[in-house]
């Protein structure tokens, strides 16, 4: 560091260098999300042209040798030459910050490539990238290395790179089929710029693959993954393709987490506004102009059962995650419309003075927000959050109109339907205000006051809500022994009758109503559902505690089931737990007056493989080997050491990395349809073998 600061120690950073020095400003950053942000941002530019007509299929390749390929057969990327620079299109394209088709030039009516920057970032940060494009009756080939063109010595990237001196050459590679066009290209990521462990991630790609074949119906996108790991197994390539006719309702339908009161709604319709930019003219000066811009939206919504809130939001096919005025356009509209027929309907619905909150109409939506604008307004490159000022208006007319239309109809279904949301907003509204309430009087008491725990809570002598541990236990008699095996400084025990009530099939207000669901939340004392507060749970950690056989694994998957659709905070924060109970204890006979050796085993491969172990060694064991039916046939000592002890029980710490994922398990297991699980039960048979159960 020095005092001195003059302009010699200014520095200008010139065409890709700027990338390559900041890359995260383009890409997010240089682990394996910036990775799959670059090849989005290859893949995006293909899915630009199916949207404006153009090419039916993409074809996405994962190589063995870590590089990616993207094909399509589009218009193909532009080979003549480009007047201001006197380059070919193709090296514009990959060469040029802020260069290509998508500035109002008319090649694109809308677009999810804005800034101009997308493919030239992919460039700069890859180590090669060679791109073959299928124009005029010819194969048109170029390559760079980390975006400077030039020539390979060979199809590695490893081997010697001869940069282009005087001009570049965009090389004839070979003779394309009459009105064949499209465009291939492939490119391994540079790993000076990337961190080691950065990897494409293929259940990502193919979730977004899958998103994108929603949004363009028609659309057929294909990936090959033919690396290493993933072949292995089978010694072929993994190939998924996608491609769904039904556009956003069938997308709605996939992603709905519970059953249906609703149909699935379809709220389109277009508006437009005017804006001023900045017009690029034949003679390279940009003039303010003065436009008319065209706003088409189209809206899926979808009511269900539950209480989760699914919402995808697009702009030209690009994610919004962070939402932007179209979502705010959309939720200021729900809130107008549904406002006014319940205050309508409010003899019927016998709402009294309540007031609706924005989280009653969400409650159970599922909805995918679509809009499509030619030159949106981005919050920076990522393209997370919409900024065009004027589409909130636009959206809310749509839906505003749209959804009053649907109120009003005449026909029975849209009656029968509209009804049932009404109800089911307004019970919603009714159960939040009930859950505050009764979440307000189930705060821990202190010594002062009367507590309002159920009775047959044993509950922990400590405050200490980080050091508390709460055992629900299965029955009564396994409660006996484990009051005995606990440590009561800060271990509180609840038990439970049998199977409690299976909550992905049975309503908020019957799950309130059934004495052992009510009693786990009261006891734990965080409320439920959306009003689920876990900064007041009184205990740090939920221990559930069945015994080691079929009903006890399906009293744990009907707990787990309460925990994730109305307590789910402790799961996402890691407090539940699954005591793990021994299945054998077998006493190992010692000579002489040493005494009995005593182990536990936890699965009958373990014991037989104790059993293989102790015959090796000539040792002796107590026959019959004691194998436990539950947890109550165990002594006090017994079920500490194995079970409740901190310094030798085993706990399964419940997670759940994938919400999405785990939803879909719980509703195909427990949910109210059939078909599917007997389709599951067939299935899966043939992995079962009768020395697998337990009878």
């Amino acid at each position: 560091m020095t005092a001195e600061y003059s302009a010699h120690h200014l520095q200008v950073l010139e065409g890709l260098e700027a990338v390559r020095k900041r890359p995260g400003m383009y890409i997010g950053s240089t682990d394996s999300r910036g990775l799959m942000h670059c090849l989005w941002e290859i893949i995006d530019n293909s899915v630009d042209e199916a949207l404006g007509g153009h090419g039916s299929r993409i074809d996405i390749v994962l190589h063995a040798d870590g590089s990616v390929e993207v094909r399509d057969r589009a218009r193909g990327i532009p080979v003549d030459i480009e007047p201001r620079t006197g380059l070919s299109g193709v090296e514009v394209v990959f060469t040029k910050l802020h260069a290509g088709g998508k500035f109002g030039g008319g090649s694109y009516a809308a677009s999810g490539g804005l800034h101009g920057v997308g493919a030239s970032v992919v460039n700069a940060l890859s180590e090669r990238l060679d791109v073959e494009v299928d124009r005029g009756g010819k194969t048109w080939a170029m390559s760079f290395h980390r975006g400077e063109p030039g020539v390979f010595a060979n199809g590695s990237p490893d081997s010697a790179f001869t940069p282009f001196e005087d001009r570049s050459e965009l090389r004839v590679a070979g003779r394309a089929a009459k009105g064949v066009t499209g465009t291939r290209i492939r490119y391994w990521a540079d790993r000076q710029i990337f961190t080691k462990d950065a990897a494409f991630n293929l259940q990502e790609l193919e979730q977004r693959a899958r998103q994108t074949a929603f949004l363009v119906p028609g659309l057929e996108i294909v990936i090959r993954d033919e690396r290493p790991a993933s072949t292995a197994d089978t010694g072929a390539p993994v190939e998924t393709s996608y491609r769904f006719d039904g556009g956003i309702s069938e997308f709605t339908e996939f992603l709905a987490p519970d059953a249906a009161v609703t149909d699935t709604w379809r709220l389109t319709g277009s508006g437009t506004f005017t804006e001023t930019v900045p017009v690029l003219q034949a003679t390279g000066a940009m003039i303010p102009t003065e436009v008319e811009r065209e706003c088409h939206v189209d809206i899926a919504v979808r009511w269900g059962t539950g209480y989760e809130t699914v919402s995808r939001s697009f702009v030209n096919i690009i994610a919004t995650p962070k939402g932007g005025t179209h979502q705010q356009g959309f939720e200021q509209a729900l809130m107008k419309v549904l406002r006014t027929q319940i205050e309508q309907n409010a003899r019927r619905l016998k709402v009294g003075n309540d007031k609706l909150e924005k989280d009653d109409i969400l409650a159970g939506l599922t909805t995918v927000l679509t809009v499509r604008l030619a030159e949106p307004q981005f919050e920076g490159q990522t393209k997370e959050v919409l900024g065009t000022p004027a589409v909130r208006q636009i959206v809310s007319n749509v839906v505003t109109r749209e959804l009053t239309a649907r109120f009003t109809s005449a026909k029975r279904d849209d009656k029968a339907q509209t009804s049932l949301l009404l109800d089911k907003v307004v019970s919603e509204m009714k159960a939040r205000i009930s859950a505050r309430t009764h979440k307000e009087t189930q705060r821990r008491k202190n010594a002062l006051e009367s507590s309002s725990l159920p009775a047959k809570l044993a509950d922990c002598r400590s405050s200490d809500v980080a050091e508390s541990e709460l055992f629900i236990v299965e029955g009564d008699s396994a409660l006996g022994t484990a009051k005995l095996a606990r440590n009561s400084e800060y271990q509180a025990l609840l038990p439970i009758r049998g199977k409690i009530l299976n909550v992905q099939k049975a309503s908020i207000s019957d799950m309130l109503s059934n004495a052992e669901c009510a009693a786990i939340i009261q006891v734990i004392g965080a409320g439920s559902g959306r009003s689920f507060d876990l900064d007041t749970a009184r205990y740090g950690k939920i221990i559930l505690m069945s015994d080691a056989d079929v009903d006890g694994a399906h009293i744990r998957t009907l707990l787990l089931t309460l925990f994730f659709r109305y307590m789910r905070p402790l799961i996402e924060d890691g407090r539940v737990f699954a005591a793990v109970p021994p299945l054998h204890r077998v006493v190992v006979m010692n000579p002489g007056s040493k005494p009995n050796e005593t182990i536990y085993t936890y699965s009958e491969q373990e014991l037989h493989g104790l059993l293989a172990k102790l015959n090796k060694a000539g040792k002796r064991w107590q026959e019959p080997i004691q194998r436990y039916k539950g947890l109550g046939e165990m002594d006090a000592d017994q079920l500490a050491t194995t079970t409740m002890d901190r310094a030798g029980r085993t706990l399964r710490r419940v997670r759940m990395t994938d919400a999405e994922a785990a939803a879909s398990v719980f509703e195909l297991l427990m949910g109210n349809d059939v078909a599917p699980r007997k389709e599951f039960i067939i299935d899966s048979s043939d992995r079962l073998g009768r020395e697998r159960i337990d009878a």
